[in-house]
C-alpha cells in the first residue's frame, strides 16, 4: 500500500505513468467491441487467410520485437491490423470447428487471470483461483450424479470415497491424464518399475486422435489399442464388446481402460454409455468417457438422456471451451473416486510437496502440469453470467438447429447426410466425389462468408458443420447450401442445376 502523503501520491502517479494500463485497455476494449459488431453483423468475412510473410511484415512484428513501444496510437494501429487477420468465431458463418464462441464474461475473466498470474496448482499461489476451480469441478460432478468433493477437507477422512477432478489445458491432456490414472490403478508400481508389455486400451476407431497419441506416450502403442465394433453411425455395439475383449485376452494383454465417446468428433454420435458401463463393471475394466464435446448435454433437460449411464464411468473428459461458451482452454478431468486421481502421479519435489499448514487444496499432484493457469475463473464467469439455465438453453438451441438443418438437407436431392445428428455436429456431402468436397470447402474459405470443415467418416469424405455460434440461423444454413450449389456448378462446368 502507498502512503497517502504527497510524496506517496507522487510515487503512485509516477508508477502509474510507467504502465498506461487503463488507456491501453480502453483502446483494446473499444477495438474488440467494434470487432464483435462487425462479426455478428457479417460485415467482415468469417475467415481470411493471408500469407504468413505478409502478416509478419504488415504487423511490423520485427520492429516492435526489437524496439518495443507498443502502446497508445501504435497499439491502436496494431490491434486494428491484427483483428483483420483473425478468424471471426462470432460470425454467423462460422460453422467449422468445436471451439466455443466465447461469452464476453469469459474474456474478462481471462484478463483477470493473466494479469494476476496466480499459478494456482498450489493453493498458496492462488487461493481464490484454486477455490473457484474446486467449486466448478463440484458443479460438474453434481451434473454427473457423483458425490461432490467436500468443502471441509480437514473434517473428512482421506480414505472416504468421493468424486474429484482437476482442470487442465485441453481435452487431449485430460484424456492422457485419465489413462495415466487408469494405468496407475492397474499397475501401482509403474512409476518405479516401468510399464509392463501386456497393457492395452479398448476403444472405437472413431475415438479422438488424442487416445492413440496417449497410447504412444504411455508406451502401449497403436498396436495396443483393440478396436471396438461400431454400427453404421459409428457408435459402439455393446453386444460385440466381448469379441474385442476376448481378442485382447487371447493375446495375453490387460486393459487399462475402455474408452467411449460422448460424442464422437467426426459426426457427433453418442456411444451407449449405460450398456458399456455394465460391461466394464462385469469385467472390472476402467471405463473412461471422452465427453470433451458432448458431456455438456448434462446441463440440458431435453438432451441429458444422451448421457444415460454416465455415472457408471470412472473418469470423464469434459471441455468447457467447447459447448459452455468458455474461452480456450478449460478442460475438466473428473473421476468417480478422488483417491485414484490423487495416486496417479508419484514424483518428489521438496519445494512443492512437503508438510505444511494447508487452508485449501493443492491441485498440482493431479496434473501433468506444474505451472497451471486459473482456468476455472473463465468458466465460472460464463456460468455466473449465463446461469445453468442459460447454458441449457444455448445447448438446446444448437442441438435443435442441427436437427432442423438435417431435416432441410434430407429433402434435397443433391445432398446426402451419413447420420441423423444427435448433437450440434452435422455432416453432409454434395453430389460428387471426395475431391469435390475438398474443392468446395476451399472455395468457401476463399470467399470468407462461410467457414466449414471436412471429415472422413466410414471411408468417405464429408463436409462438416459444428454449429457453435448462437447467432447462426437456418437462413445461414440455406444461404450456405445456395453457395455450395453455385460453387459446385462452377467447378463441374455447369453440369449440375
Amino acid at each position: 500500500m502507498f502512503s497517502i502523503t504527497p510524496s506517496g501520491l507522487d510515487m503512485n502517479n509516477e508508477r502509474r505513468a510507467k504502465m498506461p494500463f487503463l488507456s491501453d485497455a480502453e483502446i483494446l476494449i473499444t477495438a474488440l467491441d467494434e470487432y464483435y459488431r462487425e462479426s455478428v453483423s457479417a460485415e467482415k468475412p468469417a475467415i481470411t487467410q493471408q500469407p504468413l510473410e505478409k502478416i509478419i511484415t504488415d504487423l511490423k512484428l520485427a520492429l516492435y520485437s526489437h524496439e518495443g513501444g507498443l502502446t497508445g496510437e501504435r497499439l491502436a494501429e496494431f490491434i486494428r491490423d491484427y483483428l483483420c487477420t483473425t478468424t471471426r468465431l462470432h460470425h454467423p458463418g462460422y460453422m467449422s470447428h468445436q471451439v466455443a464462441v466465447p461469452h464476453y464474461a469469459g474474456a474478462l475473466a481471462a484478463l483477470i487471470d493473466t494479469f494476476t498470474n496466480n499459478v494456482m496448482a498450489i493453493y498458496e499461489m492462488g487461493p481464490g483461483a484454486a477455490s473457484i476451480e474446486y467449486h466448478v469441478i463440484n458443479v460438474l460432478l453434481e451434473k454427473i450424479g457423483w458425490e461432490q468433493a467436500p468443502l471441509n477437507l480437514h473434517d473428512v477422512p482421506y480414505s472416504r470415497a468421493y468424486a474429484g477432478g482437476v482442470l487442465t489445458h485441453g481435452g487431449s491432456l485430460t484424456n492422457l491424464t485419465a489413462l495415466i490414472t487408469a494405468r496407475t490403478k492397474l499397475v501401482p508400481n509403474v512409476w518405479d518399475s516401468g510399464i509392463p508389455q501386456d497393457l492395452a486400451i479398448l476403444a472405437p476407431a472413431e475415438s479422438h486422435y488424442s487416445i492413440a497419441r496417449a497410447a504412444g506416450i504411455l508406451g502401449i502403442g497403436r498396436n495396443g489399442i483393440y478396436t471396438l465394433d461400431v454400427d453404421e453411425t459409428g457408435a459402439i455395439i455393446p453386444d460385440k464388446l466381448t469379441l474385442a475383449y476376448d481378442r485382447m485376452r487371447a493375446d495375453g494383454r490387460r486393459a487399462i481402460a475402455l474408452v467411449a465417446n460422448a460424442c464422437s468428433t467426426a459426426v457427433g454420435i453418442y456411444d451407449p454409455l449405460n450398456e458399456i458401463g455394465d460391461f466394464c463393471n462385469v469385467h472390472d475394466i476402467w471405463f473412461h468417457v471422452d465427453g470433451a464435446h458432448g458431456a455438456s448435454a448434462l446441463f440440458s433437460k431435453k438432451y441429458r438422456t444422451l448421457m444415460k449411464g454416465i455415472e457408471k464411468a470412472r473418469s470423464i473428459t469434459w471441455d468447457a471451451h467447447k459447448l459452455m461458451r468458455t474461452p480456450t482452454v478449460c478442460a475438466a478431468l473428473l473421476v468417480k473416486d478422488h483417491r485414484d486421481l490423487d495416486a496417479a502421479f508419484k514424483q518428489e519435489a521438496s519445494y512443492l510437496f512437503h508438510d505444511k499448514e494447508q487452508p485449501g487444496f493443492d491441485f498440482i499432484h493431479r496434473t501433468v502440469e506444474c505451472t497451471k493457469a486459473g482456468l476455472g475463473l473463465k468458466f465460472f464467469f460464463v456460468l455466473a453470467a449465463m446461469g445453468e439455465q442459460g447454458l441449457a438453453d444455448y445447448i438446446d438451441r444448437q442441438y435443435d438447429l442441427a436437427k432442423k438443418a438435417w431435416n432441410y438437407l434430407e429433402q434435397l436431392d443433391d445432398f446426402i447426410c451419413p447420420v441423423r445428428p444427435q448433437s450440434n455436429i452435422l455432416c453432409f456431402r454434395v453430389d460428387g466425389d471426395d475431391v469435390m468436397q475438398i474443392r468446395i470447402r476451399d472455395r468457401l474459405n476463399e470467399q470468407g462468408r462461410f467457414y466449414v470443415s471436412t471429415t472422413s467418416f466410414m471411408g468417405t469424405r464429408y463436409l462438416r458443420l459444428s454449429l457453435m455460434n448462437p447467432d447462426t440461423s437456418m437462413q445461414d444454413i440455406q444461404d450456405l447450401v445456395h453457395n455450395i450449389r453455385l460453387i459446385r456448378e462452377k467447378i463441374s462446368g455447369g453440369s449440375k442445376s
